[in-house]
């Protein structure tokens, strides 16, 4: 732990998915172990996941009336550029009365308006990108921040080159221990420990498509030789929960908290191609098979997915063809031993397991 002489103020901003908020709450931790005197300020969009998910792990929010843009015209568009000025109006008061030394985006429409209310008190700023394919909020926030976090190559073509750091994504650190507790997970999941086990994640929020693959391909998961731990997310639980219903080795959970234990007792992992659930399944080193889904701007989940595939540390099964080729090919690989040794062991030589430390310390260097 280095301390200094002054203690330090920062916000941390962004949010609506689980993919913007975790590697924020890892951020926060790293600068809490640098330092543990750092007073840490969340903001976030009100109604959004964020506002529950950073309580859950110590730190205060405060949400901005801030919403996105929808893709077709809707009542909601309409009222957008007031709730922006509203947001921008209320992140100014948020800046003067929290006096934060520098202020950090990850991504997400609640970053927009801080980190720009941020800027215009030459307050220190830092975004963070995720995905091979930045984003909206941060393309715009890229001229007034001074330094850029990335997780992938050739990022030029969003930002400016000098102000680029590459660190990859920030993971909990629980993740990096995934292998070390099977025999915890085992007992947590309530499996039997001589049958393959395929985990199937579809981000915090869900994925249709995956979903509904996995209820079609109940008769043929029930008659293999494995066990599923099956994550649906919230919207889908229950039509997915009762269509499993007497399947005896398809367990079917809405959220799971230990993801550490999740991992650690997969086989073979199907999941979305978000960049935490890919920096997830780097550190975890696990065998995966990615659907991107087409549900996500410039397409960037195929395109995080095809940096993997074309290192050999992934398989890719489209959006429209998952009915057919997805669950067949996650049983094929479940039973291929040497083709989930490769596939780890490529997969493993893309994490980055100090990155949140790694963005910690990039922020310090911005104050001091």
């Amino acid at each position: 732990m280095v301390q200094t002489t002054k203690s330090y103020k920062i916000i941390i901003s962004g949010g609506g998915t689980g993919g913007h908020i975790y590697p924020a709450i890892a951020i926060a931790n790293a600068l809490k172990e640098l330092d543990t005197r750092t007073e840490i300020l969340f903001v976030g969009a009100e109604g959004k996941m964020e506002m529950q998910k950073v309580p859950q792990a110590g730190y205060k929010i405060i949400g901005l009336p801030i919403a996105g843009i929808q893709r077709k015209l809707t009542p909601s568009n309409l009222l957008f550029p007031f709730k922006l000025m509203n947001s921008l109006l209320k992140a100014r008061k948020v800046i003067s009365d929290f006096k934060p030394d520098a202020a950090v985006g990850v991504g997400g429409y609640a970053s927009g308006p801080l980190l720009y209310a941020a800027a215009g008190r030459n307050i220190p700023t830092l975004i963070q990108e995720q995905n091979s394919y930045a984003g909206l909020t941060n393309k715009w926030l890229a001229k007034k921040a001074h330094k850029i976090c990335v997780a992938y190559g050739g990022m030029e073509k969003f930002f400016p080159a000098e102000k680029i750091i590459f660190t990859g994504n920030p993971v909990r650190k629980d993740i990096l221990q995934a292998n070390q507790k099977r025999k915890d997970a085992l007992e947590y999941f309530k499996l039997s420990e001589n049958k393959p086990t395929l985990l199937v994640i579809g981000g915090s929020l869900g994925a249709r498509t995956i979903n509904e693959t996995l209820k079609a391909s109940l008769p043929a998961l029930s008659q293999a030789n494995c066990q599923v731990i099956w994550q649906t997310g919230k919207f889908y639980y229950e039509s997915c929960k009762q269509a499993a219903a007497g399947v005896s080795n398809v367990h079917v959970y809405d959220f799971i908290a230990p993801m550490d234990l999740a991992y650690g007792v997969a086989d073979a992992v199907i999941s979305r191609a978000g960049a935490l659930s890919i920096s997830e399944l780097c550190l975890a080193a696990k065998p995966a098979i990615l659907v991107p889904s087409p549900n996500v701007s410039e397409d960037h989940q195929t395109k995080n997915a095809m940096n993997l595939v074309n290192n050999g540390a992934a398989l890719m099964v489209k959006d429209v063809e998952a009915m057919e080729k997805l669950v067949p090919a996650a049983l094929t690989l479940l039973n291929d031993t040497s083709q989930k040794e490769q596939l780890s062991a490529n997969i493993r030589k893309i994490g980055k397991p100090d990155a949140a430390r790694q963005i910690a310390e990039e922020i310090l260097k911005l104050i001091r």
